[in-house]
């Protein structure tokens, strides 16, 4: 029987190991996919992802765990972590050349064309607010709702709305009216 966010909490302060996997079980697949859409970069969203939760058992042991809404906290932790890493990288870009080729690779002008369009969508990303970035990371990769959204960044509907709708328009400014 699943429990309570109340019950979840007041476990995940004792520390309670059964507590801990579950939280674990339960929300690192929508905290990694949270990261992943943000970086684009399979080793870094796992790596962060990972983060997160040592970050939880952390501020748990030290009295600075959520006290309210553990996927808030979660996902918070998650887009500041998330932010210092962009924020490295853009300091020291790096280009990784990958550890395998593939065989069975599209055509080259096909992956060319894809490339451009992740590269053209992650620069018009970057030009977003990180509000903005989170929003549209929460509404259109994790799939929630307004209220959700609204809930996680602690803002209300109509904020979230205007938020995301200033993002897609200006998305489709940099991308030049393809969205």
């Amino acid at each position: 029987m699943p429990l309570t966010e109340q019950n979840e909490l007041e476990n995940l302060k004792r520390l309670d190991p059964q507590a801990i996997s579950s939280i674990y079980d339960r929300y690192f697949p929508e905290v990694y996919r949270f990261v992943r859409y943000r970086l684009n970069d399979e080793h870094a969203a796992e790596d962060i992802a990972s983060d997160v939760f040592v970050r939880l058992l952390e501020a748990t042991q030290s009295g600075r765990g959520p006290q309210t809404n553990l996927k808030a906290w979660l996902f918070s932790t998650a887009a500041h972590i998330v932010v210092d890493h962009l924020r490295k990288s853009y300091r020291r870009p790096e280009d990784e050349l990958p550890e395998t080729i593939a065989d069975a690779t599209p055509l080259p002008a096909a992956d060319f064309e894809k490339k451009e369009r992740d590269n053209r969508l992650k620069a018009a990303m970057s030009t977003l607010t990180e509000e903005q970035q989170y929003v549209i990371a929460l509404r259109f990769n994790q799939g929630y709702s307004l209220e959700e959204t609204a809930t996680m960044i602690k803002k209300n509907v109509n904020s979230v709305k205007q938020l995301q709708f200033r993002a897609l328009a200006a998305l489709n400014r940099a991308l030049g009216g393809m969205v």
